[in-house]
């Protein structure tokens, strides 16, 4: 079981902040650097004022990484899409409660194409989404940015609903559940992400803090081992 006190810290790049221009490169770069997630962000200017990528993209950045590729739907709705992005290779699926008409079935349909399912949470949406689902979940992801962009400040109020969501999911596996992930997206920085996992998350995104720090080859080693020496000092 993940605490908030486990050196456990997985490292989510997301591709929003890459070279779009060479993004097989750049993928390749982050696995190599010690990524263990690919970010991959889904929005469809509807449910989020931006648009971005779409199953293609992720077919064919597949075959240049073999961690998985996390498909965060920014998208209203949801349904239709997750056949797309289960065939074009992704690993996980989440999607934001408010753009599902009905949240269990679209967690059971993530289930059904073969991928890990979880519910991404706004800064002003409820956890209360979580009560009824817990059994299906296997990561719950909460924004610290308002979606829609990268390279935005992290809202410090995250922090408390870090704790909140922290204590449902240890709660929930002293019952017998199952481990779910605590994954925490917008604003992470190297100077943040010590108090950030502290809180309980255990899956940290990183868009502009990890692509905007190329080591001079191209690589990503330096920013990605400096953001975990930042999460777990003198460990």
């Amino acid at each position: 079981m993940t605490t908030s006190t486990s050196p456990i810290l997985r490292l989510a790049p997301s591709i929003l902040s890459a070279d779009f221009a060479r993004l097989g490169e750049e993928v390749r770069a982050i696995q190599a650097a010690g990524a263990d997630l690919v970010h991959f962000d889904v929005m469809d200017n509807h449910y989020v004022p931006n648009l971005t990528i779409g199953p293609l993209v992720c077919e064919a950045i597949r075959p240049h990484v073999t961690i998985p590729i996390d498909v965060h739907l920014m998208v209203e709705p949801v349904d239709a899409l997750i056949p797309l992005f289960a065939k074009a290779g992704a690993s996980i699926i989440t999607f934001h409660p408010e753009a599902s008409k009905h949240v269990d079935r679209t967690l059971q349909l993530i289930k059904e194409h073969g991928c890990k399912a979880g519910l991404v949470l706004n800064p002003a949406t409820s956890v209360e989404w979580l009560d009824h689902v817990m059994d299906r979940l296997d990561m719950i992801l909460l924004m610290s940015v308002n979606p829609g962009f990268g390279g935005q400040k992290f809202i410090p109020s995250t922090l408390g609903k870090l704790r909140t969501v922290r204590q449902r999911i240890e709660a929930h596996q002293a019952r017998g559940g199952q481990p779910i992930w605590l994954q925490v997206d917008g604003g992470v920085k190297i100077d943040n992400i010590q108090e950030i996992v502290a809180a309980g998350a255990d899956t940290c995104v990183a868009g502009s803090a990890v692509f905007s720090a190329p080591d001079a080859d191209g690589g990503y080693h330096t920013v990605m081992n400096a953001l975990r020496r930042a999460a777990h000092p003198g460990q």
